[in-house]
């Protein structure tokens, strides 16, 4: 038989996910482990998706989008942003995923290396190795806040280097990076002639810091960002991001969109638009339902003494558990899940300066966060 493709066997796969699949048949599981909204999606968004299905609004759409859709993210991009793009520098794609492998695969060629964070994101790792480049981890310093080491950045950088990818809200440590830690990394990037991905899928969900993103600092155009749905309206399953990218590479991305998706489905793209024009009452309400639930499992985790990084952003909470962890904080999540039907992700799962810690998603019901927190062991 053929061979595989060798770049494919070396796309890790996700701790997250296993842990996932082995809660699947237990009963009575805290899932905490997974960033699920658990809030019902809006019902003019509903609507104006069944809409196009009755009204078999089901042909192919233009490669980038339906224009309503991308003039009302451009829109968006300019009054949220301060970001000042035409509709046609906007890919609708299938979900943040879709547009984070656009942008890793219109920058990378076989053999180069993205600096991803660690902590950070699974998926960039994953992703990097899907298009055959080379995942690098940058430390971000727990000292610092978790914020990015310029130094061990400027080590990680080789003659390699293509891409530096940056995460603000953080997923999973909840980071949000002040309008002078994103100007700096921008600077390493010009310094050393790279791209930059900035992922900003949980941009709306910040917690009395501002949102800055990062291509509004960016006067070279060397940015390119990733945003989402997803998070923002509660549709996840609905699969509709949106990747921002320099004007010159319109003919590129018709064509890179073509090869992929051919386009987004339109049913799924009018119920997107209806998120983004409709009443944005249902963003403010998650916003602060995840506020709610941060700060109760903020005073059960102080009140057991266990130590955690407190988020600005997102819908997680990085919590030291490396009292009970043995070093080995993957095979504990696994024999805490067996034993406590708790399911979190191992710190691990976010790369090598993970051990240690666990993400606890807080998008679920106030009760699932605080019953899942109270199992965890106290320090000794």
């Amino acid at each position: 038989m053929p061979s595989i493709a060798s770049h494919a066997l070396t796309i890790p796969a996700s701790p997250i996910r296993r842990i996932f699949d082995l809660a699947q048949g237990l009963e009575d599981v805290v899932f905490l482990n997974v960033g699920e909204p658990d809030l019902p999606v809006a019902p003019h968004v509903l609507a104006a998706g069944a809409r196009a299905w009755r009204e078999d609004v089901t042909d192919y759409t233009p490669n980038g989008g339906i224009p309503a859709l991308r003039a009302a993210i451009a829109h968006k991009l300019q009054r949220d942003n301060g970001l000042d793009v035409d509709p046609d520098q906007v890919w609708v794609t299938a979900g943040g995923m879709q547009a984070l492998h656009q942008a890793m695969s219109l920058t990378l060629d076989a053999g180069d290396e993205v600096l991803v964070p660690d902590p950070g994101y699974v998926n960039f790792s994953m992703t990097a190795r899907h298009v055959g480049a080379v995942p690098v981890p940058y430390r971000l310093d727990p000292d610092d806040g978790f914020r990015p080491d310029l130094a061990a950045l400027e080590e990680a950088v080789t003659d390699r280097t293509r891409v530096l990818v940056v995460n603000s809200p953080s997923n999973p440590l909840g980071t949000v990076y002040e309008a002078e830690v994103l100007r700096a990394l921008v600077g390493f990037a010009a310094r050393h002639d790279l791209w930059v991905i900035s992922d900003e899928v949980y941009e709306q969900f910040t917690y009395d810091v501002p949102h800055v993103s990062t291509a509004s600092l960016d006067p070279d155009g060397r940015v390119l960002s990733v945003f989402s749905f997803s998070k923002t309206y509660a549709l996840t399953g609905a699969r509709v991001g949106w990747f921002v990218a320099p004007r010159a590479w319109d003919q590129l991305l018709r064509t890179a969109q073509e090869a992929v998706v051919s386009c987004v489905n339109a049913p799924a793209q009018h119920a997107a638009l209806a998120a983004l024009e409709g009443d944005q009452q249902v963003v403010a309400d998650a916003r602060e339902h995840y506020r709610g639930n941060l700060e109760a499992a903020c005073d059960l985790l102080s009140g057991k003494g266990i130590r955690y990084q407190r988020p600005f952003g997102a819908f997680y909470l990085w919590v030291d558990v490396s009292h009970a962890g043995g070093g080995d904080v993957a095979t504990w999540c696994e024999e805490f899940l067996l034993d406590r039907r708790v399911a979190v992700a191992p710190g691990t799962a976010f790369g090598a300066g993970g051990e240690g810690w666990i993400r606890v998603s807080l998008a679920g019901t106030r009760e699932d966060v605080l019953t899942g927190l109270s199992r965890l062991p106290d320090p000794s």
